[in-house]
């Protein structure tokens, strides 16, 4: 059953005035903008050393600040209303999930005539239906879908994610952005800060990411537990559980009837197709409890959520968001964990940055002749035994010096694969370099890493003369 719920006007939450020195008295008259304008229209002892009060950062806010939600499921849907609600008016998300019913208990934008519709269009609609000023632009696509370089034109990534491969993704792209200078300090120009929530029934964290100053989601993997795996034999022979059908259709009557074909999670045929063979091996070995909203969370690894958790995590990636795109407080240091299983516990935790991670970190090491040609380095980068990447493509300094995809950038960058790595780099000793591709030589995924690439027996006087 839902409740509509009004939100609050956005118009009247930000009125412009010229003083910028808005007393708390002026303030509290008007109770829609009270406890924003408490962070951003006075001074206090947490603010970060740039914060710079008044009706101005307000308006800042308001023109210039792109933030992106990944996820329009449970937490992306409160995350869009938060954020809409607390002065952000340049918003999109991206999502590839349509609306099911199984959906309206949580996602609040969601009603019953919109099932089958993709989640994003719908929440984008539905709070700018609500939050007048907003503008939301949605994309009903894989994560993976997008170039890299739509990553880049955000202030601000928060993750409203319920996969752990999903936030490894985007974690490796937003630090495939930052760059290192000579002493191996990150550039405050290449960082791209995320804000990262998750749920998990009455359990929850938010955490914020600087790549280059914080941990990193793949610095902190262990955090997440590992994947439950089922012996095959159980699966082929002794099924117990709901789960155990599930996995046999997956891993095994897969393979028997689709023989050299690959499974897609997310191809809805797929999944039915498995939700369907689970069924038939449940029914046989009366076992219950398969439906296709737990297919789905059992193939995919799906962490279930509920409302209210949702809501609290929300809030405070929302707090976090505020506070790094205005100074007006200390961001979280750095990972905060929400339980509501018996009473109430919140605690934050500072992680410490793993020094040599290959996301985050500087880059791998890779030492080059500079007569090494940029086909012959992409070759080096396949074969590498850290990298494990295929089809790579190159980038520096924002430069595209090799490009896979699309064909028009690859046709415009196939002459530069015979030209010196050397001469591409601007003739420098050392820089760093962006490569994307897949994981492996045959993978599916996609990844990106930094190289720092150092030339053997050039310094600095000899590049610059060079």
């Amino acid at each position: 059953m839902h409740t509509d719920i009004e939100f609050a006007d956005a118009d009247d939450q930000f009125t412009t005035t010229t003083n910028t020195d808005l007393t708390m008295t002026d303030s509290t008259n008007n109770s829609k903008t009270r406890d924003l304008d408490k962070l951003l229209l006075r001074q206090g002892h947490l603010v970060g050393p740039n914060f710079e009060p008044g009706t101005e950062l307000r308006d800042d806010l308001k023109e210039y600040a792109r933030i992106l939600v990944v996820g329009a499921g449970g937490l992306g849907c409160e995350l869009l209303k938060d954020l809409a609600l607390s002065g952000f008016r340049n918003l999109e998300v991206i999502d590839m999930d349509r609306i099911e019913v199984s959906n309206l208990n949580r996602q609040f934008l969601f009603r019953l005539e919109d099932v089958g519709k993709p989640k994003a269009e719908v929440a984008a609609k539905r709070v700018m239906e609500r939050v007048s000023g907003v503008n939301i632009v949605p994309h009903f696509c894989r994560i993976e879908d997008k170039e890299i370089d739509f990553y880049s034109d955000f202030n601000i990534i928060v993750l409203g994610l319920d996969s752990v491969e999903a936030r490894s993704y985007i974690n490796s792209v937003a630090c495939g952005f930052l760059e290192y200078d000579s002493d191996d300090k990150p550039k405050e120009e290449t960082i791209k800060p995320m804000v990262d929530g998750g749920t998990e029934g009455f359990k929850g964290h938010a955490r914020v990411i600087i790549p280059g100053v914080t941990p990193c989601f793949e610095c902190t993997i262990w955090l997440f537990p590992p994947q439950v795996k089922f012996p095959l034999c159980t699966l082929a022979e002794t099924p117990r559980t709901a789960a155990h059908c599930i996995e046999y259709a997956h891993l095994i009557k897969w393979d028997e009837v689709h023989s050299g074909k690959a499974f897609d999670p997310d191809n809805p045929d797929h999944m039915q197709w498995v939700y369907n063979e689970a069924l038939k091996r449940a029914e046989l070995f009366g076992i219950p409890g398969v439906t296709y909203s737990f297919t789905q969370g059992v193939v995919k690894n799906i962490i279930p959520a509920i409302a209210s958790t949702n809501a609290i995590i929300s809030a405070a990636c929302t707090l976090e968001t505020l506070k790094i795109a205005s100074g007006c407080s200390k961001t979280l240091s750095n990972y905060m964990t929400y339980n509501g299983v018996e009473g109430l516990h919140i605690e934050v935790t500072e992680f410490v940055k793993e020094k040599d991670c290959l996301v985050c970190g500087p880059g791998v090491l890779i030492e080059l002749d500079p007569s090494v040609t940029l086909k012959e380095f992409i070759g080096l980068i396949e074969e590498h035994p850290k990298l494990h990447m295929s089809k790579v493509s190159v980038s520096h300094e924002g430069n595209h010096l090799y490009m896979q995809v699309p064909p028009v950038l690859e046709e415009m960058t196939r002459p530069n694969l015979t030209q010196p790595l050397f001469d591409l780099m601007g003739q420098i000793s050392k820089d760093t370099l962006r490569v994307t591709g897949m994981k492996g030589k045959n993978g599916k995924s996609s990844t990106s890493r930094k190289l720092r690439a150092v030339f053997k027996g050039v310094d600095d006087e000899m590049a610059g003369a060079a």
